[in-house]
């Protein structure tokens, strides 16, 4: 996929920052703990200072904590593009902006969305030893989006241990800008099947329309021998086929049905999949489509790119209250129907070469 700059800046702050004691941590409070309850008792000097000395510790290592953090800022840069279940290159730029004070052993990771019910995109924590003052560090990681849809905000934080690992703090950050996540284009078995024959519909179809003689050319396997020429074939010794010009390349016509039943939605999701699948492969091949929904209509590429279509299926949702199917824009067309009512789009005047229905789908998969 063609890459562009999608990018999000945030700034961390001090607020909100959490707090982990590690089991070091524990042992070092213990011994604090130990140390001043001796101190107490025996009322020695020299364990007065160690008891100090030790306090001073745990409070230079949360003050240099802190200042690790303070000052970061994240941009992070998408492709233009993005499916989902597909790994894309990311960048992870984090900037110090403090002048002279270096931030030493940030992690940096995405946080898991409870109330969308979403995973962290980053399946993987970033680890930077240091970031000097007034420097840009940068990270290429792999993003995978799960689902496809709008992903309005993402969460990222900033973790630190340093200087003495007696506990972790960290900062959460919020990206708050839109990111729209096509369907998955990952090849399956029933969509691989679905453009094969498409492609061999439209093979077919290039060849005996027309009433111009156009060229003799080599026999291919899948061809009808009813343009078999006889002459040049036993002249040749090979089977040679008489090739007339076409009048017009078929026009692939899909049709996302978006009326199904309560029980349908998981259905719904592999059709808008399938569906996405389909038309990438299309537009991959210079084929002429035109995509069709309840609402929505492309003819590709003369109204637009695919990508205007990928858009639509990566936030399409199924109706509430279905309504009756459009007829066909051409009868001409070779129809494709994604739907779980065949009968009412025949009704309607489709005659599609493929219905891919429930059945068809659970079949393939």
């Amino acid at each position: 996929m063609p890459r562009t700059r999608v990018r999000f800046l945030v700034r961390s702050t001090w607020q909100a920052v959490r707090r982990a004691v590690s089991h070091g941590g524990f042992l070092f409070l213990a011994g604090v703990a130990v140390v001043g309850a001796a101190a107490a008792v025996s009322a020695n000097n020299l364990l007065f200072l160690v008891l100090a000395t030790m306090l001073a510790v745990l409070l230079v290592s949360g003050l240099v904590n802190r200042l690790c953090l303070s000052g970061l800022e994240l941009d992070f840069v998408l492709p233009d593009h993005v499916s989902a279940k597909r790994a894309v290159a990311a960048t992870v730029a984090v900037r110090n902006t403090k002048s002279h004070m270096p931030s030493f052993s940030i992690r940096v990771g995405g946080v898991a969305e409870a109330e969308a019910a979403r995973p962290a995109i980053l399946r993987d924590s970033i680890y930077l030893p240091v970031i000097p003052g007034g420097a840009t560090v940068e990270e290429f990681v792999d993003v995978v989006f799960p689902r496809r849809g709008e992903y309005r905000q993402s969460s990222f934080f900033f973790a630190t241990s340093f200087p003495f690992g007696f506990q972790e703090k960290s900062v959460e950050v919020k990206l708050r800008r839109d990111v729209v996540v096509y369907p998955s284009l990952e090849p399956q078995p029933a969509y691989e099947e679905l453009v094969a024959a498409v492609n061999g519909e439209l093979e077919t179809a290039l060849y005996g329309h027309g009433h111009d003689f156009y060229r003799i050319r080599p026999y291919q396997v899948f061809e009808s021998a009813r343009h078999l020429d006889w002459r040049a074939s036993a002249h040749t010794g090979e089977m040679q086929v008489r090739e007339f010009s076409r009048e017009q390349e078929r026009v692939v016509e899909v049709f996302l049905d978006r009326g199904v039943p309560s029980a349908g939605h998981e259905w719904f999701e592999q059709a808008v999949e399938c569906c996405a699948y389909l038309i990438w492969k299309l537009a991959g091949q210079g084929a002429e489509f035109v995509f069709r929904s309840q609402g929505y209509a492309l003819r590709a590429p003369r109204e637009g790119d695919v990508y205007h279509a990928l858009r639509y299926l990566a936030l399409v949702a199924p109706l509430i209250r279905p309504a009756e199917p459009p007829p066909p824009e051409s009868s001409a067309h070779f129809q494709i129907v994604f739907t779980t009512a065949e009968e009412a789009f025949l009704t309607s005047g489709w005659t599609p070469a493929h219905v891919v229905g429930p059945d068809w789908l659970r079949a393939g998969l």
